[in-house]
Formats: structure tokens, C-alpha cells, sequence
């Protein structure tokens, strides 16, 4: 598998993923634990870095589908070499590090690693026509 697909997976494990810190802060609220029966009012109720972190996993999901239409494109156009996969590897160190600066709260920081991220995103639906 390449090295493209292989950052496409980890994207794809990265939806879940980022729900362990909602899943977090979920628990904790007012001690009630994790409420799997009713957890988007628990979501709802979010405060703080948990609500960031629900914005933080949201986000991917949006992200998500850009990235993957991306990669597949340089796949099925078999465009392959050291571009296509710094641009996957960048989009995916984006991914970790958006999260992070999200539930730390450095919002300018983590606004130019969004454009980074969604900017290798659109240089991948690119790289055919580059060629």
C-alpha cells in the first residue's frame, strides 16, 4: 500500500480518535458520566476545552472528505512520488496538530495549521495537472 493510502487510513482512524477527548469531557461532566443513551444533549452542554474538542472532532469529519477525494485522485491518476506524499504526511501532521492547538486554545496557530492542512488538500487534487 502507499504511503498515500496509508495517511488516507490514518485520517480515517483519526474520526474516531479525536472523540476520546470529547468522550473525556463528557464523562466528567457533574460526574454523570458518559451518557450513550442521550450523548448529543450531553455534547450540548459541552463548556470549555470539551467543547473544543467537540469542534476539534467535528472538524475532521469535515476535513476528511476533501483529503481522501485528494488522495484518491492522485491514485487513480497514478500520480505518485516524494510531492504526493509530503503533501499526505503534512495533511495528517495538520490533522494531529489542529487538534491539539484546538483543546489548547491557541486559535491563531491552530488557524494557519487548518490553512496548511486544507492547503495540501487542494495541492493533491492539483498534482495530476501539475504533471
Amino acid at each position: 500500500m502507499s504511503f498515500p493510502l496509508w495517511c488516507l487510513f490514518l485520517a480515517a482512524l483519526m474520526l474516531v480518535l479525536t472523540k476520546m477527548p470529547v468522550a473525556i469531557a463528557m464523562a466528567r461532566i457533574d460526574g454523570r458520566g458518559y451518557d450513550n443513551r442521550h450523548p448529543r444533549d450531553q455534547q450540548a452542554a459541552l463548556r470549555g476545552w470539551g467543547s473544543r474538542a467537540l469542534a476539534a472532532h467535528q472538524n475532521m469529519f469535515e476535513a476528511f472528505p476533501l483529503f481522501a477525494a485528494g488522495v484518491l485522485v492522485t491514485q487513480v491518476t497514478q500520480v505518485q512520488g516524494m510531492t504526493v506524499d509530503v503533501l499526505a504526511g503534512v495533511f495528517v501532521l495538520a490533522r494531529v496538530l489542529y487538534t491539539v492547538l484546538y483543546l489548547v486554545n491557541l486559535h491563531a496557530l491552530r488557524s494557519l495549521v487548518w490553512m496548511i492542512g486544507f492547503g495540501s488538500c487542494l495541492a493533491l487534487l492539483l498534482a495530476p495537472a501539475l504533471v
